[in-house]
């Protein structure tokens, strides 16, 4: 569903795409961004000024962190068990998160190349608390795109 023009998007709901499987209980996103290094070019001009000129260099990788309440799933739990053990050939994993509007619909795609678990943590667990728990999923990614 595209947005009306100069219309923002509500942050209703996120997914996380992997291998044609979709996990839509996201609840945070943090993290998610686009870097590359810069270079910078010390000279000088043609009447002697010292100048400094910055260029783009090689995209950086990223880390991104996703949060979502603790359920019966076990996508995460597999995921980080591939690469613990070194299996990288299935743990290294082209994907994407997907922000949701309040219909369901996605309006927004951030691709991930060789995306993989780097580590999973379970909210604190704590005897008569009512809070839900959560688990963090943080995965690192060679190369990010904006679809």
């Amino acid at each position: 569903m595209a947005l009306p023009e100069l219309d923002t998007s509500v942050g209703h709901s996120f997914g996380l795409e992997v291998d044609g499987v979709a996990i839509k209980q996201i609840s945070e996103v943090s993290g998610l961004k686009m870097e590359q290094d810069v270079i910078e070019l010390k000279t000088n001009t043609a009447d002697g000024k010292y100048v400094i000129k910055k260029l783009p260099g090689k995209p950086k990788a990223g880390e991104v962190t996703l949060t979502r309440g603790l359920t019966d799933d076990q996508s995460f739990e597999k995921w980080v068990k591939d690469a613990h053990f070194g299996r990288m050939g299935n743990a290294r994993k082209g994907g994407a998160i997907i922000v949701y509007d309040y219909e369901g619909q996605p309006i927004k795609r951030y691709k991930l190349t060789n995306a993989w678990p780097k580590s999973l943590e379970i909210g604190t667990l704590k005897a008569g608390d009512t809070s839900v728990l959560t688990e963090k999923l943080v995965v690192t990614y060679e190369m990010m795109e904006v679809e």
